[in-house]
């Protein structure tokens, strides 16, 4: 029997599993997927471009981030934020606006402060943060092994997984979304199970496409805009757009010279999601001849929406599983969907042994 067995190596599990093997506990880490990092995804294209999946940076903070990559040795690598501003593509123009406005336009939920700080990323990528917590983990994250049950011991958790086999462990942190956590919980706590498959969770599609800078016919500046749906002749130009981000001036090294990476985020369109985004961005950019390469990221269940009695929820859910033993919910969908507050509330998962 493990000290502490962790489900899921997100950010949330991978940090969980950071701090436990920290305070010296015997951890397993279980992951289905071939690769650790849940939806951060950074991938890098021949020629010096580096594309993001998921989500591109981080906030400064209470500093958690700051604080774990300094720890994890990679402090040198973060970089900043190189450009500021935002606009609005009302249907007939791109126009200045402010951070805050554009947030609220696509319903970001976001503290007042945080809209005012620059973003924060890593020099390759999001994915240094998940190499780096995966490396300290080391051979203690175990791929490609899915959990398909939960079962109380005297001393614990004995979980079913891939193969017929199973693993037993103290301490049980399930770093995984809400409603995945609610299937593995029903037939333990359900009205628990109830509170957790409740939380509400948005699809998110997005697609990267590389230019050369004569392609972009408009002046372009800023980290991107977004594009006001109710404006007359926005819905007629760009029905699926919702927003775009100039990735290769948000932050250095994301692009090669000469060139320009745009990051669009789209409705689900009948048909190829890259050929949507690009006929999208081109009347608004003039945008001439084809992308070089496109790259499309799909989560149909990718950020977790809070309602006003959420903290209320989780808390509620967190009680009823405080009765089976040290079972311990860590990740986006409990205590702040951002990544700082991800690595914080795994952080936290990990220590919970102290007790």
């Amino acid at each position: 029997m493990t000290d502490v067995i962790v489900v899921g190596a997100g950010l949330a599990g991978l940090a969980a599993a950071y701090d436990a093997r920290r305070m010296g506990a015997d951890v397993v880490v279980l992951e289905s997927e071939h690769r650790p990092g849940g939806v951060v995804v950074t991938e890098h294209v021949a020629g010096g471009w580096v594309v993001e999946g998921g989500p591109d940076s981080f906030l400064p903070g209470d500093g958690t981030v700051a604080a774990v990559a300094a720890e994890l040795g990679i402090a040198d690598r973060i970089v900043r934020q190189s450009t500021h501003g935002a606009a609005v593509w009302t249907g007939q123009a791109l126009q200045p606006l402010s951070e805050g406005d554009a947030a609220a336009l696509l319903g970001i939920q976001a503290k007042p402060e945080d809209l005012k700080v620059e973003h924060m990323s890593f020099a390759a990528g999001m994915t240094e943060l998940v190499d780096a917590l995966a490396a300290a983990v080391g051979p203690f994250l175990r791929l490609r092994v899915g959990v398909s049950g939960v079962s109380p011991t005297r001393d614990g958790f004995r979980l079913s997984v891939t193969g017929g086999s199973t693993v037993s462990g103290s301490t049980l942190i399930l770093a995984l979304p809400a409603w995945r956590a609610a299937q593995l919980l029903r037939g333990l706590e359900p009205h628990a199970a109830d509170a957790l498959g409740a939380i509400r969770y948005s699809p998110s599609l997005t697609v990267s496409l590389a230019y050369r800078a004569d392609q972009v016919g408009v002046p372009i500046g800023g980290t991107g805009f977004v594009v006001q749906q109710t404006a007359a002749g926005a819905q007629d130009v760009a029905p699926l757009l919702r927003a775009c981000t100039y990735a290769s001036l948000k932050f250095p090294g994301r692009a090669p010279a000469g060139h320009v990476l745009i990051r669009a985020f789209i409705a689900e369109p009948s048909g190829s999601p890259a050929e949507a985004a690009h006929q999208s961005l081109a009347p608004i950019l003039r945008l001439s001849g084809e992308p070089l390469w496109s790259r499309t990221y799909a989560w149909p269940r990718g950020i977790p929406f809070y309602s006003p009695d959420h903290q209320a929820t989780v808390a509620n859910a967190r009680r009823r599983l405080a009765g089976l033993g040290n079972l311990v919910l860590a990740g986006a969908g409990y205590d702040g969907a951002g990544v700082g507050a991800c690595v914080r509330s795994g952080r936290e998962a990990g220590g919970s042994m102290r007790s």
